[in-house]
């Protein structure tokens, strides 16, 4: 292994979340430059932007043949960010949970994925199956649209206007920098992607392991890393909020737009190896249900709660390792997992659940 694979890598990631950074400040100047709504900037251009390294990644993967990597980078990237991501913040701070994700972005995120799940089991996600997936995409988000216009929600609009607003629109010609902004993150999306991908071909090529498993770890962190910022950034501004609904809207993202567009690109769809149907895809869904119980009980996520998303990170990744290894401690490790872990937190959640929907009555 040379360390020109370790620079593609970094390299890569450095120049993918620095395109995330440089295309949503200027999509978002140029939106606002036009009279956009702070506030639809937001819920469009900043959700998009978030999952821009993972888009980039998927596409260039699928057009280069790795469909693995495209699929394991959004599986991967959304348990990340449910286990990662959410569990860290929570450690660092108790989160909010607003009433909104729990009765409308968390049953999206959780169909999203069972919608994906289903389109699997042929083996296959065609092109038709992708446009599917994008259409879903462009009703969510004409949805969150409409729905935004209707409540005028102004702190959060003048939240996203701090954050976003168009700063310097009044100057001569602004519009011509802020163009020329996104121009210059799109051609760091693709350059780093390209790298990133070479280097994680490269990496799985000379440690034995498949394409999948480094899309699931290497390339789904690496390309979490803009939320990662956004939700710890948000935490330690006092937003925690923003924090939950960053994550959850980027899971939604993945799975619509990043899984649509790779499936779209591909010549003959995106391919889906059988470990992830019957092992990751199902991880990541249990993850996602798992949030329910957990987000409604105060609608709030604790610390404990948060330790045990990233204890179950650290053994699903320690998992993904021994097994692409071929470590014979494997089987205790699921044992484990499968006869006292999870019934233990399935009965936690369900008292979690009992105890949240009494206290609503």
């Amino acid at each position: 292994m040379s360390l020109m694979t370790f620079a593609y890598l970094i390299g890569g990631l450095v120049l993918l979340v620095a395109g995330a950074e440089v295309l949503v400040r200027g999509a978002a100047e140029l939106a606002g430059r036009f009279g956009i709504p702070p506030l639809i900037i937001g819920l469009t251009i900043v959700a998009f932007g978030t999952s821009a390294p993972e888009t980039a990644v998927s596409v260039q993967a699928s057009l280069s043949g790795s469909g693995d990597i495209a699929v394991g980078n959004v599986i991967g990237s959304n348990i990340a960010n449910i286990l990662l991501i959410l569990g860290l913040c929570a450690a660092v701070a108790p989160l909010l949970v607003s009433r909104q994700l729990i009765r409308l972005d968390v049953p999206v995120m959780i169909g999203a994925g069972l919608l994906c799940y289903a389109l699997t089991w042929n083996g296959r996600i065609s092109r038709l199956d992708g446009l599917l997936l994008l259409a879903c995409l462009i009703g969510y988000t004409v949805f969150l649209i409409v729905a935004s216009l209707r409540e005028k929600a102004v702190p959060v609009a003048d939240e996203f206007a701090a954050e976003f607003g168009s700063a310097g629109s009044d100057k001569p010609f602004a519009w011509v920098l802020q163009l020329l902004l996104i121009l210059l993150g799109l051609g760091l999306l693709v350059g780093g992607s390209n790298l990133l991908i070479e280097g994680a071909v490269a990496l799985a090529r000379a440690l034995g392991l498949s394409e999948l498993i480094i899309g699931l770890t290497v390339v789904a962190v690496g390309t979490s890393l803009p939320e990662l910022a956004t939700s710890l950034l948000a935490v330690l501004r006092g937003e925690r909020d923003i924090a939950v609904g960053n994550v959850i809207g980027s899971c939604i993202f993945n799975l619509l737009l990043v899984l649509g567009a790779g499936a779209v690109v591909a010549g003959e769809g995106l391919s889906i190896s059988p470990n992830a149907r019957s092992f990751d895809f199902p991880i990541m869904l249990t993850v996602f249900v798992a949030c329910l119980p957990i987000f409604f009980s105060g609608y709030c996520i604790r610390r404990w709660e948060g330790l045990l998303f990233f204890a179950y990170y650290v053994a699903y990744t320690l998992y993904l390792v021994m097994f692409a290894t071929g470590l014979g401690a494997i089987h205790l490790l699921r044992d484990a997992m499968l006869w006292f872990a999870f019934p233990l937190t399935a009965i936690t959640l369900l008292v979690i659940f009992l105890r949240a929907w009494q206290r609503q009555r």
